[in-house]
């Protein structure tokens, strides 16, 4: 293994245990039916209806929720983390 194999490993190593700790200290975005994704976790989307983030004007991680129509029409909310950009750049 080369050193710059090894300093990868470890950069994605690092980065995917400050994702975790992230994770667990934000809470929820004020539903209980929401269910919380899981990476690989498949989702049944006919439509979607709509997209909200916590903050906006952020740039990190933050909480986002999907709201949307199942193939049997049912309404599903799925909550998940993406990486708010709104706040990274100065004026």
């Amino acid at each position: 293994m080369t050193f710059k194999t090894f300093a990868s490993a470890s950069l994605f190593a690092v980065l995917s245990v400050g994702t975790l700790i992230a994770h667990a200290g934000t809470a929820p975005m004020n539903d209980d039916a929401v269910m919380q994704y899981r990476y690989g976790d498949h989702l049944d989307i006919q439509k979607v209806l709509s997209v909200q983030n916590d903050q906006s004007n952020t740039c990190g991680p933050v909480n986002s929720r999907m709201d949307y129509l199942d193939s049997q029409g049912q309404r599903q909310s799925v909550q998940y983390r993406t990486y708010a950009t709104g706040g990274c750049h100065e004026n």
